[in-house]
C-alpha cells in the first residue's frame, strides 16, 4: 500500500482508501468485475497499480543486488568458502529468470536495475568480505551476461554425479 492519505469520504459510499485498504481493495475489485466503472475510486486505484509495477521493478533490483554482491566478494576474497555464495547466484538467476518471462517490459530497465543494485551490492560486498569499500569499484563492472551466464560452481567436489 503507498503512503497512508487522509481520510475523504467517497463519493460512492463504499469504504476509504485511507480507512480500511484490504475491505477497499475487495470493493474496488467487485465494481470492477460488475462494470460499475463509475463508481470506481479511479485516481486511488491508477496508484496502487502504478505501485505493482514499481514493486516489480523492486524485486529485479534486490535479485541483482544479490547476484552482484555475490560476484564481487568471489572476486575480491576468493579464499571464503564460496558454496553460499554460488546457490545464492543460482536462486536469484532464477528469479531474475522468472520476473523477465512474467514481465517482459522489465527487461527494457535491466541496466537501471543493475545500476541501482550495485550502489547497494558494493557496500554489501565490503561488509562481506571485511574489506575496505575503496577496494571495489564504483560503477558497476559486470553486465548483464556476467550475472546471468558466469559459471559458479556450487558443488566443486562432488564425485557422485
Amino acid at each position: 500500500m503507498t503512503a497512508l492519505k487522509a481520510a475523504r469520504p467517497t463519493a460512492t459510499g463504499g469504504t476509504a482508501y485511507a480507512d480500511d485498504f484490504y475491505t477497499w481493495t475487495q470493493e474496488q475489485g467487485a465494481r470492477l468485475r460488475a462494470g460499475d466503472l463509475s463508481a470506481l475510486d479511479r485516481e486511488d486505484l491508477a496508484e496502487e497499480i502504478e505501485s505493482l509495477g514499481r514493486s516489480e521493478f523492486g524485486k529485479l533490483v534486490a535479485a541483482f543486488r544479490d547476484i552482484l554482491r555475490s560476484i564481487l566478494v568471489f572476486d575480491h576474497r576468493p579464499d571464503l568458502p564460496a558454496r553460499d555464495g554460488a546457490l545464492l547466484i543460482a536462486a536469484q538467476r532464477l528469479d531474475v529468470t522468472f520476473l523477465l518471462k512474467d514481465s517482459p517490459g522489465l527487461k527494457d530497465r535491466s541496466e537501471e536495475a543493475m545500476a541501482r543494485a550495485y550502489q547497494t551490492a558494493r557496500l554489501g560486498a565490503a561488509d562481506a568480505a571485511q574489506l575496505p569499500l575503496s577496494r571495489f569499484p564504483e560503477t558497476c563492472p559486470y553486465n548483464r551476461e556476467d550475472l546471468m551466464r558466469r559459471p559458479f560452481a556450487i558443488d566443486p567436489d562432488d564425485t557422485t554425479a
